[in-house]
């Protein structure tokens, strides 16, 4: 059964009415009725036009969360071959709401890295909803290291809320984990592109995210913290995080203006999670598009490039 956002009422109300027309035309051939089911998907196709043509911040932020958009793992059965998951920070424990291994993307070995928000209540509960621990990061870093040295390009798939706010993780040291997953980015020798699928929440994204090529999803948000937890700081009122998310500009549109990332993947009309395997193979195209164009860079330039791109946010030409 489908599910519909809060501002997709006016989509909802008409794919009811075709729902129960289809219901009518299956118990008896009629011209008529199937005449005005096509006008009517004719006109919630319409209507869902658009709705997604005219997305506010906070309703993007909606999209960028809900049941069904695709997630890592998704995303690695739809692009990846052969992915063998690595597992552990050798420190600590393994957290699994950072997954990351090594696999064949278009026939090239690559590393692989993202977080996993889960699709059920176990799941959900198993990847801590995509929010990060330490050890997480440390991972991650330590994958990374391990892409560098093996020559192997590393892809980040980005979908969380944020680091895990917990008091254990701070005991663990949470910011200097963060830190030096976002060091380890910068440091690679090899290319290294960030997609971000979902949320892109704070320093949580930002370690896996520090590439030479940023890229966003259409509908997805990048943010320095989730709207709510910016109306909590700016107003100590969560319930205004509409307000931030129309203030803080968070969506890909805006963050492609100001240079933050380097290109938008268009998605499937009315969002990801409505042909999730049209979205997957959009990504994919574009992931393979970005690694394309530093094929011939070297080592140095590779880590140039990449320094300068982020030294170049918010200067003024």
């Amino acid at each position: 059964m489908r599910s519909y956002l809060d501002f997709e009422t006016p989509v909802a109300e008409i794919d009811a009415r075709i729902d129960e027309l289809r219901a009518l035309a299956a118990k008896g051939d009629s011209p008529a009725i199937l005449e005005e089911i096509g006008k009517l998907e004719a006109k919630s196709a319409k209507a869902l036009t658009d709705l997604y043509t005219a997305l506010t911040p906070w309703q993007k932020t909606q999209v960028a969360r809900v049941q069904g958009r695709p997630h890592f793992h998704d995303y690695i059965k739809g692009l990846i071959e052969d992915f063998t998951p690595l597992a552990g920070d050798r420190k600590f424990s393994e957290d699994e709401a950072i997954v990351g291994g090594l696999g064949r993307f278009r026939g090239r070995s690559v590393c692989l890295i993202g977080q996993e928000k889960g699709e059920d209540t176990a799941s959900r509960l198993r990847h801590n909803f995509g929010m990060a621990r330490p050890e997480g990061y440390r991972k991650a870093a330590r994958l990374m290291e391990l892409a560098d040295r093996f020559d192997l390009p590393v892809i980040s798939l980005v979908d969380t809320a944020g680091a895990f706010p917990g008091i254990d993780a701070e005991e663990r040291g949470q910011a200097e984990a963060i830190a030096r997953s976002t060091d380890m980015c910068l440091s690679l020798g090899v290319p290294n592109v960030a997609v971000i699928v979902g949320e892109g929440g704070s320093g949580g994204a930002v370690a896996i995210a520090t590439a030479n090529k940023v890229l966003m999803l259409e509908h997805s948000i990048y943010t320095v913290a989730s709207p709510e937890a910016s109306a909590s700081i700016l107003w100590r009122d969560s319930s205004r995080a509409q307000d931030a998310a129309t203030n803080m500009k968070i969506t890909a549109q805006d963050l492609l203006k100001f240079g933050i990332i380097d290109g938008i993947i268009a998605e499937p009309l009315g969002g990801a999670h409505r042909d999730p395997q049209a979205a997957i193979v959009a990504t994919g195209a574009a992931i393979a598009g970005a690694l394309e164009q530093m094929g011939n860079m070297s080592r140095d330039q590779v880590r140039d490039a990449r320094a300068a791109k982020f030294l170049s946010i918010g200067r003024k030409i």
